[in-house]
């Protein structure tokens, strides 16, 4: 999924839940990755999970807009009236201070927010439990930078000081947000009603274009954010691994150009990389999810035992959860069911998981991964 860091100042001043306005399950399974004519003549067949439904059409937010006193149902409506957008989404948002420390939150609904989230988070039904329940949601990084346990409660200063259960991690859709809580916490804490609109836009839409149109709409107290092209660029290049050794991709972008190049000649490394960022947000969130899908690339432990490889890993059994095996593995997966050709990449994509917009969305991912990182 596409995200981006975005600090909920960005509109030009920071907003304190303290002095900002106060304001008063839906989503799906992980892919199946696996049918039976993806299985290799050389290979038995394994026992595969039991059909399921495709996953709810994941929302990626392409922009982000920000206004210090909250965007108005009149902006709003003007937005998602633009030539381009698909879906908008209102979000409350600020600074509070979470176990002492500065913390940028965001106040969903739970329903509402659920398709923008990586598919690995929407399956998880833990997450919208919590999160419904008025506990608080972060990221890992967050987590371990505001020193958070789950199932334990920790003093949190907004509009007033209240002690929230946290409920754990999870990849959100967008970085900088440290975490998330319901509406009825949100406005608990002071959080600014509508600090910010989340857009998503059609496939194939110019975000430069979209982006200048949102921004006469906002006016100039506001700004707005390609959350698109700042992801790309700068998640990509995060480690794969902290203590990779020498000789291996020392980075995501690096494994999934490696992996196509080695596992599938003629796969487009962008579609890998796309795959990934939905799937887990490149390692984000592993899972396991509630259809039992593991790891960056979310195989089914049955798909696994088919096209696990050891690809640019330690020797030894292949490892589900290890990005340098579980990508090059997606290599393999795709390049079974035709990706190293054009003509046939696009039901490649719908192999790895049956749903036409799961094709859509990672295409059109695809293009944006090759539009910045030329």
């Amino acid at each position: 999924m596409a995200a981006a860091a975005v600090s909920l100042s960005v509109a030009g001043s920071a907003v304190p839940a303290a002095d900002a306005a106060v304001a008063s399950s839906v989503g799906g399974t992980p892919s199946s990755h696996v049918s039976s004519d993806l299985i290799p003549d050389s290979v038995s067949p394994q026992p595969s999970a039991s059909p399921r439904s495709a996953p709810r059409p994941e929302l990626v937010p392409d922009l982000i807009a920000a206004v210090p006193g909250g965007i108005t149902s009149a902006q709003v409506t003007k937005i998602r009236k633009l030539g381009g957008v698909v879906a908008v989404l209102p979000v409350d948002g600020g600074k509070v201070t979470v176990n002492g420390k500065s913390a940028d939150v965001l106040g969903v609904s739970p329903q509402a927010f659920r398709p923008w989230t990586p598919l690995a988070t929407a399956a998880s039904a833990t997450v919208w439990s919590d999160l419904s329940q008025g506990q608080l949601i972060s990221t890992a990084a967050a987590a371990g930078k505001l020193h958070l346990t789950a199932g334990k409660s920790y003093p949190v200063s907004g509009a007033i000081l209240e002690r929230v259960p946290f409920g754990g991690t999870t990849a959100l859709s967008v970085n900088g947000a440290d975490a998330v809580v319901n509406l009825t916490r949100a406005a608990q804490l002071g959080l600014a009603k509508n600090l910010a609109v989340l857009i998503s836009a059609t496939q194939g839409a110019d975000l430069s274009t979209l982006k200048s149109q949102v921004q006469s709409v906002i006016g100039q107290r506001g700004q707005v954010v390609n959350l698109v092209s700042y992801t790309l660029v700068t998640e990509g290049q995060r480690p794969v691994e902290v203590n990779a050794p020498a000789g291996v991709p020392a980075n995501w972008i690096q494994l999934f150009q490696e992996s196509a190049a080695t596992y599938c000649p003629g796969l487009p490394w962008t579609v890998l990389a796309a795959i990934g960022e939905i799937e887990s947000g490149d390692g984000a969130n592993d899972g396991p999810s509630s259809a039992g899908a593991e790891g960056p690339m979310q195989f089914l432990p049955s798909t696994w035992a088919i096209w696990g490889t050891n690809g640019f890993g330690p020797p030894g059994t292949p490892d589900i959860m290890n990005p340098l095996d579980a990508v090059p593995s997606a290599a393999r997966l795709l390049c079974g069911s035709g990706g190293s050709n054009s003509a046939t990449l696009a039901g490649a994509i719908f192999a790895y998981n049956h749903a036409t917009w799961y094709v859509d969305e990672v295409l059109a991912l695809a293009s944006e991964y090759a539009r910045n990182n030329p």
